[in-house]
Formats: C-alpha cells, sequence, structure tokens
C-alpha cells in the first residue's frame, strides 16, 4: 500500500545526499583540485553558449571557439540577450551584466584555447566528430588542461583514447538551459584522474551545481534512466493515452513537466536521422518511428508551432492535436499495438517505476556511488519533486521494495522487453526491505 511522503524528511535526505555526493571511491576527502582560473567551450551553440555563461556567472573568464563567424555571433546574440533579460528583470545589474559579457572571449580560433585551465567541447552528439575535437584540443591544449566532454551518452574513454593525457579527461554533462540547471554529471572514465574529478566536483561546487559523479557507461546515470522513461512515455501513446493525459498525469504527481511538453520544448529534432543514417524499420522502435514522421511532417515542436501538440502564433499554450492522433494511431496499426483506454495510475507506474528498476542496474554496475546520488539526479535534471525525495526514496518510502519489485514483475510478464527485466539488485532489496 502507497504511504505519503514525509516532505521535510524527504528535504533533509535530499541535502544530506548533496553533501554526500562529494564522497567518491579512490578520491581522497582532503586531495586538494586544481587550479580552474581560466576555462574554454568549443561550440557556441545552446549548450556551449549556456556553459560559457555559466563560467562567466561564477566569475571564471572563458574562450568560446566556434567554426565560424556567423556562427559564434548568433551564439553571443543569445548569450547578451539573456543577460540583458536578467538585468530587465532586476537579478543582476546592467553593470553585473555587462561584466559577465566581458569574461566571454569569442574566438574562430582554437588555437586560443592554449592556456585554459579546462577545456570542454560542446559539440554534435557524433563520436568521430568528438573523437577529432579531442585529438585536436590535445595538441593546442597547454600541459596539465583538463579536457572535458558535455556528451549525454556517448563513451569518454573513447575521447580520451584520442588524446596524450586519458588521465586529464572527463565528462561534465550539463544540462539544458546550462546556466540555468543544477544538475553537473561528472563522468570518470577508466583513466581519469582522482585529482581530475575531485576538480570536477570543485567546479560544480564553484559554478553553484550539484556535482555526481557517474561511470562510464552508455547514458551513465541520466539519461540511461530517461531512456526508460522516454520509452514508457511513447509506449503509453501509442496504446492509446494522448499527450496530454501522460503529461497532466506526471505533472500531477509533481514532475516540473510531462515528456510530451518537454520534447516540444527541447525539439523533436534532436537526435533526428535522416533516411539513409537510420536503423531499418525492423530495428527502429514504434515510438522513434512515430517520432520521424512527426519531424518529417514539419512538426518539430515549439519553435516550429507544431510538435506533440499545437500552438498558435505567438503562444507557448499547448492544444490538443488530431494531426498527432491520427498518426500515432496509424502507426500503433502498422507495429500491431492494440489502441485502449490506459488508466492514469498504469501511466504513473510504467513511467517511474521504469526509471526506479535501471537505476537498480546502475547500482549493481557501480556507475553511481549510492542511491541518494540517483535521487539528485532525476530531482535536479529531470524534476522530479523534491519533497518526494527522488525515484528510489520514494520506491523505499512510499511504495516499498517488495512492492516495487511485485509491480515491476507484472510489467515484466506483460510485455516481455529490456526495460521490464526485473534487476537481480531489486530483487534483493525486495528481500532484505532495504535500500
Amino acid at each position: 500500500m502507497t504511504k505519503e511522503t514525509n516532505p521535510e524528511q524527504a528535504q533533509q535526505y535530499l541535502a544530506e545526499a548533496e553533501r554526500r555526493a562529494a564522497e567518491v571511491r579512490d578520491v581522497p576527502h582532503g586531495l586538494k583540485p586544481l587550479s580552474i582560473e581560466t576555462a574554454g567551450v568549443v561550440g557556441a551553440g545552446t549548450m556551449g553558449g549556456g556553459i560559457a555563461m555559466a563560467f562567466a556567472n561564477a566569475g571564471i573568464p572563458v574562450t568560446l571557439v566556434d567554426q565560424t563567424r556567423e556562427a559564434l555571433e548568433r551564439g553571443l546574440d543569445v548569450i547578451r540577450r539573456n543577460y540583458r533579460n536578467s538585468a530587465a528583470k532586476g537579478r543582476i545589474s546592467d553593470t553585473e551584466a555587462e561584466q559577465r559579457v566581458a569574461r566571454i572571449r569569442p574566438s574562430v580560433d582554437r588555437g586560443d584555447l592554449g592556456q585554459a585551465d579546462l577545456i570542454i567541447e560542446a559539440v554534435f552528439e557524433e563520436m568521430e566528430l568528438k573523437v577529432r575535437v579531442f585529438g585536436e584540443l590535445d595538441r593546442v591544449a597547454k600541459p596539465g588542461a583538463i579536457l572535458a566532454s558535455n556528451t549525454s551518452f556517448l563513451d569518454i574513454d573513447r575521447m580520451a583514447a584520442a588524446t596524450s593525457r586519458p588521465d586529464q579527461v572527463l565528462g561534465l554533462h550539463f544540462f539544458a538551459p546550462a546556466n540555468v540547471m543544477r544538475l553537473l554529471e561528472i563522468v570518470r572514465g577508466a583513466r581519469t584522474s582522482p585529482v581530475v574529478l575531485r576538480t570536477g566536483l570543485d567546479l560544480a561546487a564553484r559554478l553553484r551545481k550539484v556535482g555526481v559523479v557517474a561511470g562510464n557507461c552508455h547514458g551513465f546515470i541520466a539519461n540511461r534512466m530517461g531512456a526508460g522513461y522516454w520509452a514508457q512515455a511513447g509506449e503509453l501513446l501509442l496504446e492509446g493515452a494522448e499527450p496530454a493525459q501522460v503529461d497532466r498525469v506526471l505533472k500531477t504527481f509533481g514532475m516540473a513537466m510531462g515528456p510530451f511538453a518537454v520534447g516540444d520544448l527541447s525539439g523533436l529534432d534532436i537526435g533526428y536521422q535522416p533516411p539513409g543514417e537510420r536503423p531499418s524499420d525492423l530495428e527502429m522502435t514504434p515510438f522513434t518511428a512515430l517520432a520521424y514522421r512527426l519531424v518529417e511532417s514539419g512538426r518539430r515542436g515549439l519553435k516550429s508551432g507544431s510538435g506533440f501538440y499545437d500552438y498558435a502564433a505567438g503562444s507557448r499554450t499547448p492544444e490538443p492535436s488530431g494531426e498527432v492522433t491520427r498518426l500515432v494511431q496509424e502507426t500503433a496499426r502498422k507495429y500491431g499495438i492494440a489502441y485502449r483506454a490506459v488508466p492514469d495510475d498504469e501511466i504513473l507506474d510504467r513511467c517511474l517505476l521504469v526509471i526506479v528498476n535501471i537505476a537498480c542496474d546502475i547500482l549493481a554496475d557501480g556507475i553511481a556511488e549510492r542511491s541518494s546520488d540517483i535521487d539528485l539526479v532525476y530531482v535536479n535534471g529531470f524534476g522530479f519533486p523534491a519533497d518526494r525525495g527522488g525515484p528510489m526514496y520514494r520506491a523505499q518510502h512510499e511504495i516499498g521494495w517488495a512492492e516495487v519489485h511485485r509491480r515491476v514483475v507484472t510489467f515484466a510478464e506483460r510485455y516481455r522487453d529490456k526495460w521490464w527485466t526485473p534487476s537481480p539488485f531489486l530483487a534483493q532489496l525486495a528481500h532484505r526491505g532495504v535500500s
């Protein structure tokens, strides 16, 4: 039987979790971090610009590099506009806004990164591109400089192998918008040195972010779990739930936004692969096929005026779309998915218990240090309600491990796919009744 979480206790738990997150195996507590007095960012797009702002906000001068003056100027225009808006709202003074902009030095020459203590690449999520960038950064960076990737899921060790300093390479996964979101996922490569890891944690504190160390695997902590969350939302849509129903259920629970509203805000064309570069129809999931149809019909999200929802001109208010319902039903028929009424409680269980099942594998694999780190990731990176402590805290204190395991097994018997293969570690927790 589900119990209510005590919000005060959940908040206290998260505060203690933030303190504990800095305690990392093989990293001595008193180890002194390297000095980061200047930084560099490669890529002036949405993520790169936001990362540059995060450094400027912390008083750290940063060189922002892109390939062309046009791309660089577009990025700088966004940065200037963001600071003007903050000043107009009274969050910072006009003088402080100007000072922060002045801390960002634009350049089209990666050689200008040569004196940076830390360089972060924020180029497209394509491995071969990132490997090339790391090879070039290794050549221009000064000895002792840390090289970091903002990748959200790619192999840090492959990037490190392109350098002569794999011990000085790590992942620094910011969440969009990088100048606002509190989470910084710090990814440890196989050869990342303890002092570089400690420097990453120290940097997170200087940037006023919650730093959580993750091991190197596809998606790390955040997106390894997020993939299951999105998969369930998509499957529920194809089984008969409406986007507005799924979003309503999860917002009512306390999530900052529902998954389909998030998708429209982020842009449905992120990760889109054109014909000839994508998996075959037999390898593609039904939901990916649906997402591709939406993009190809011009529905790229809020920026195009339509995505999972319709938006009136100049409006950010989502409206139900008959066209989306038609495309969903056509895709469901193509893949033999029976259309039905989906109850709200099933939506909540499938979207939230799948991430707990995945999290248990993450703990068993040593990708996360502790379950409270996983809760920090989901609260600060995905908008999980802080007054419920995070998905792992909720699983233990609201539902109970034995009941979580029972529900996961029930879904496993129904769906028989990778998302619902019960984690052996979850079974252990159910048997012991503790975290």
